[in-house]
Formats: C-alpha cells, sequence, structure tokens
C-alpha cells in the first residue's frame, strides 16, 4: 500500500470550502455529558488551523459513539463545538443536522477564514453503510476534502472514503504523521526491528504476527496471548487465558520464526494469583504455572529479558500491554516495558488502545517517538492491510 499522500501543503485552500474529517469521539461523563478529556479536538488544531490561517472555510465533521443511525441528544456534537470555540478562541458554527437544510444553509454561507461543524455523522444510519447518495451530499457542500481523523480510516464509511469519490482528497497533519511515521517503520525500518505484541488474544493479533514475521528481526509477546504460546511450547498455564483454537496456530508461528530466524521471545516467568482482581495477592511463578493460579503479568526474569532485547533496537513498534496494567500489583511488566522503550534510544511507536493509555498513564509519554491516535486503524496497519480511508487520498 502507497503511504505516500498529499498533504493539505499540496492545494492551494486560499478561498475554498474544505470539508474536514476529525476525530471528535471524545470520551464524556455518563451523568453530565461533560467532555473529560478534549485531547482528540486538540490533535485536530494544527490542521484546523493552518486551513482557517490560510484562507479556507472549514467544514468539520465527526462521529460521537455508537447512535447506530439514530437521533440522541446524549450523543450530539453540540459540547464538541463549545469546546473547539474555546480552543481556537474563535466562533464554531453548529449545524443542528448533518446534510439537511440547517447545515447545507450555513455551509453555503460559511466565509473563508470560519469554521462550522455539522452533528454527528452516525446519526444517518448511511454514514456507516458509506451510502453513496450521503458521501455525494455531503461532498456538495465542499470543494476539498482533508482527512484527519486516524482513527477511522480502517472504515470504508461515507466520511472518510465515499466523499472521495466526488471531491479531490488530501491528508491532514494528523494523518499525514502517522503515515509517515508507521508507514516508514513498517515499509523501511531502521534496524534492529523489534516488535513487541501483548494484549489478550493471540485471535487479534494473528495477523499482525504473520506480517511482522516478515519484517521484524525480534518478536517479543507478552499480556494473556503469550499464554496459548507457552500452552504451544508445552508447559502448563493453570487458569490462565487460553484459546484452545490457537494453539497449533501459536506452534507454527514459533516453529515459522525459528525457520525464518525472526527472534521469538515469550515470558520465562509470570506473577500470577488465584483470581481476576485488583487486590489479588501477586504470586511469582517461573516455567510451569499451578492449575490454581492465573497469569496476571510478566515476572522480573521477564522484563529484564524483554528490556535487554528493545536496547540497541533502531525501530521498535508496540501494541498490547504485558499485563493486566490496570490492577497496580499486576502493572510492572507493563511498565518495565514503557521504560525500556524510553530509554532504548531507538524509533519507539506505540499502537493505540489500550498501549496507549498505559504509556499515557505510566507518565512514559513525552518519551515516545509516536504514538497512535488509531486504535483498530494501527492495528489493521501492522497487518498490512490496506485502509480504505487511506487508499482513496491522492498519491504523490
Amino acid at each position: 500500500m502507497n503511504y505516500n499522500k498529499k498533504t493539505i501543503y499540496d492545494v492551494d485552500v486560499k478561498g475554498k470550502k474544505i470539508l474536514l474529517r476529525c476525530d471528535f469521539n471524545v470520551p464524556q461523563d455518563k451523568e453530565t455529558g461533560a467532555i473529560t478529556s478534549d485531547k482528540r479536538i486538540v490533535a485536530a488544531l494544527p490542521t484546523i488551523r493552518y486551513l482557517l490561517e490560510n484562507g479556507a472555510a472549514v467544514i468539520a465533521c465527526s462521529h460521537l459513539g455508537k447512535p447506530k443511525g439514530e437521533w440522541k441528544s446524549k450523543l450530539s456534537l453540540a459540547p464538541v463545538a463549545q469546546r473547539l470555540s474555546e480552543l481556537l478562541g474563535q466562533e464554531v458554527i453548529f449545524a443542528a443536522d448533518i446534510i439537511g437544510e440547517d447545515a447545507q444553509a450555513k455551509a453555503a454561507a460559511l466565509q473563508p477564514g470560519q469554521i462550522m461543524l455539522l452533528e454527528n455523522l452516525r446519526f444517518d444510519i448511511r454514514e456507516e453503510k458509506n451510502g453513496e447518495d450521503f458521501a455525494k451530499a455531503l461532498a456538495d457542500m465542499a470543494e476539498i476534502f482533508v482527512s484527519d481523523a486516524f482513527g477511522t480510516v480502517h472504515r470504508a464509511h461515507a466520511s472518510t472514503a465515499g466523499v472521495a469519490a466526488y471531491l479531490p482528497a488530501y491528508s491532514g497533519l494528523l494523518v499525514d504523521k502517522e503515515l509517515s511515521i508507521m508507514g516508514k517503520a513498517l515499509e523501511d525500518p531502521k534496524r534492529p526491528f523489534v516488535a513487541v505484541l501483548g494484549g489478550a488474544k493471540v485471535s487479534d493479533k494473528i495477523n499482525v504476527i504473520n506480517n511482522l514475521l516478515e519484517k521484524a528481526d525480534t518478536i517479543i509477546i507478552g499480556g494473556g496471548m503469550a499464554y496459548t504460546f507457552k500452552k504451544a511450547q508445552g508447559f502448563q498455564i493453570g487458569k490462565s487465558l487460553l484459546e484452545e483454537d490457537r494453539i497449533e496456530y501459536a506452534g507454527d508461528m514459533i516453529a515459522k520464526a525459528a525457520a525464518k530466524g525472526v527472534r521469538f521471545l515469550l515470558p520465562v516467568d509470570n506473577l500470577c494469583a488465584a483470581e481476576f482482581a485488583a487486590d489479588a495477592e501477586p504470586v511469582l511463578v517461573e516455567e510451569d504455572i499451578p492449575e490454581d493460579l492465573m497469569g496476571m503479568d510478566i515476572g522480573p526474569k521477564t522484563a529484564e529479558l524483554f528490556g535487554e532485547a528493545v536496547k540497541g533496537a533502531g525501530t521498535i513498534v508496540w501494541n498490547g500491554p504485558m499485563g493486566v496494567f490496570e490492577f497496580d500489583a499486576f502493572a510492572g511488566g507493563t511498565k518495565a516495558m514503557a521504560k525500556a522503550l524510553a530509554e532504548s534510544g531507538a524509533i519507539t511507536i506505540v499502537g493505540g488502545g489500550d498501549s496507549a493509555s498505559a504509556v499515557e498513564k505510566l507518565g512514559y509519554a513525552d518519551s515516545i517517538t509516536h504514538i497512535s491516535t488509531g486504535g483498530g486503524a494501527s492495528l489493521e496497519f501492522l497487518e498490512g492491510q490496506e485502509l480504505p480511508g487511506v487508499a482513496c487520498l491522492l498519491d504523490k
């Protein structure tokens, strides 16, 4: 897949109306609806400011939550418009609908240097179905499409891919950063290239492991998924997470890595517990895990082994925590991995989702080269899949 896409720097936006797909899917307080983190809104500011300062009229759009085509007042983007207004220091005109009379009238009247925000795209069922009529109606309000929502580029929705059939499509600064850093890491990594994979399930990472076995020099496996690999090696894993139907696959991957000369590292000790609970007593176990215990985190020897493996790396990609990092007693492995990445001197890329949350929670975010803004998108990126919201952008 070609990651070298035209950006907003490659087009004259002066006097043009821009349909800008943002990721304003912000977390909110369940009771009050107040935005609890405006990180995603802040992340969109460089692209928005560039467009406004260069004389464009910006029609921003986004989804929020999963309304499934129903109008739900709790999922309105009105609070986002208000917060965006505060951050930009100028009014963000809010449309009461998406492609209806209000949106069309406000888009038609929009002047260079002004910005408006459409109501939640997913209030219309045609958004997720990539309905042609819906995509065309969105496109008809503008002259140029800019994609700056990396978290949604793996979806072939009307606002992420469909509109590109009717408008010239460029990447915003956020998407461009993702493509240039992650694209280069996968296509032409500075070596040695180390991939660190964690999380609960092998099945979630099958395609990632397959793809990275062709590219990486070392693959490190931690988290709940490691126990299926340990089972494949013949170890007892007690009550640990196990995907019975993936044991054979896990064994095949270990064999494939050996055949390709890829170093494949698994935990050598584990912090275990009798129950899955924050106050469970940690028990350090090497080799076989007793049948009344379950693995909850990598142990100190494993943390040291994994830490040594990333020293001297040129590029490190990390997706998925090493244990149940939400529980303080079992956050040590993930913390050690974050520290090892931060001190490695390598180009370090953390895939979105839980690993990104862990790095931020543990205070290492500033020491990481790039933390991806996309959960599912960064996973599909690592799988080597074609992303519809990227494929539709103009090539350089």
